[in-house]
């Protein structure tokens, strides 16, 4: 199925008898979109799991109204242990700055310590032609997005603006790590493959030497010495340029396995690769700490179709089978992916306009639920 190589590398007991879910829809078709997640998830668990949904605000369409776009009690309701996980639809940050504004789902990452954005990019079953089935792992904390920014007026009366980059040993180490272990779990669920699953570390240390050099230098580290020789026994490593990276993506996209990268490479290349599997309407992903996990579609608010009922539910859908895989839910989860694949390869008359059809929202959602 679509995540089991995923699935098992950082899934959790499941409590049997009851599941509490946030639902943070934010801004534009987040609204529409986490909505329809919310069916499918109700459709796939028994009868008998007492399901609860929470709903909870944030976005920039809030702080407009209130001035915050990220209250406390949406981050407490995810730190107090009441939510097994959540759902995060979408936001829409400004492109200039805005004053007392930063992106709530920036901040959620940062505030519960969700350092792994881990993006399946996969054609679906069934599909013709070369198969694609890579995983991004972008490490979700440092980076550029500290928003450590400052301008500064020049003595010409002309402005420089600079902005801080971060690079941790900590944070590179345990994204490594990470990806490793998905590989590992990939190459347990390949059993009959002739090769090892293949790590590519993604960087630009042959200009960014010092932070982008630390995190190939930990990168190599965990591969030589990590998981007791695990693996270095049972995987391959290699490292590739960002900018060859996106090159090498879209002339040969199925040679890819798992990726790793610092946090606005694996934004930048994992958008990118969305084209080459339909669109960002399609692409899940789920943002993973070591005590809680967010399900976010990769997509935006898309602000243009927003009210319209044409949004692509897919990769909301998508990204609730990744928290119920996290969450220990398995069987559920894979019948959700089986469901997406039999309308994505089945139902061209059903597919939204990103993917070329004149569907909507519900319908989309309607037939998932067929085939559950």
């Amino acid at each position: 199925m679509l995540f089991n190589q995923i699935r098992r590398s950082f899934a959790t007991t499941p409590n049997k008898n009851a599941l509490t879910i946030g639902l943070i829809p934010a801004d534009g078709i987040g609204r529409e979109v986490i909505p329809a997640a919310s069916r499918v998830i109700e459709a796939v668990l028994p009868g008998s799991v007492k399901l609860n949904f929470v709903h909870l605000d944030a976005g920039f369409e809030l702080f407009q109204k209130t001035g915050v776009a990220l209250p406390e009690a949406t981050v407490n309701a995810c730190l107090d242990g009441s939510l097994d996980g959540a759902m995060f639809g979408s936001v829409s940050s400004p492109s200039h700055k805005v004053e007392g504004y930063s992106s709530p789902i920036v901040a959620l990452r940062k505030k519960l310590d969700l350092y792994a954005n881990v993006r399946p990019v996969v054609t679906p079953v069934g599909a013709s032609g070369k198969a694609i089935d890579m995983v991004i792992v972008r490490e979700n904390t440092e980076c550029l997005y500290i928003k450590s920014e400052k301008i500064e007026k020049n003595a010409d009366g002309t402005r420089t603006a600079y902005a801080t980059r971060k690079i941790s040993e900590t944070a590179s180490r345990r994204i490594a790590t990470m990806a490793f272990n998905i590989a590992l779990k990939r190459g347990q669920v390949r059993q009959n493959s002739a090769s090892l699953p293949l790590v590519t570390v993604v960087h630009k240390s042959n200009v960014l030497s010092i932070t982008d050099g630390l995190f190939r230098e930990v990168c190599l580290d965990v591969y030589k010495n990590g998981a007791e020789g695990a693996f270095a026994a049972k995987t391959r490593m290699d490292e590739q340029l960002v900018d060859s990276m996106v090159y090498r993506l879209f002339r040969e996209p199925y040679k890819f396995d798992v990726c790793v990268a610092p946090n606005l490479y694996g934004d930048i290349i994992s958008d990118g690769a969305a084209a080459l599997v339909g669109s960002l309407g399609v692409v899940a992903s789920a943002n993973v700490g070591d005590t809680f996990c967010i399900g976010e579609p990769v997509h935006g608010s898309a602000p243009d179709i927003a009210g319209k009922g044409i949004a692509n539910p897919i990769a909301s859908i998508r990204s609730a089978s990744m928290l119920l895989s996290h969450l220990g839910w398995n069987a559920e989860a894979a019948r959700m992916d089986a469901a997406v694949d039999k309308v994505l390869v089945e139902h061209a008359d059903l597919l939204t306009p990103d993917l070329g059809g004149k569907g909507t929202t519900d319908g989309v959602t309607a037939a998932v639920l067929k085939y559950l």
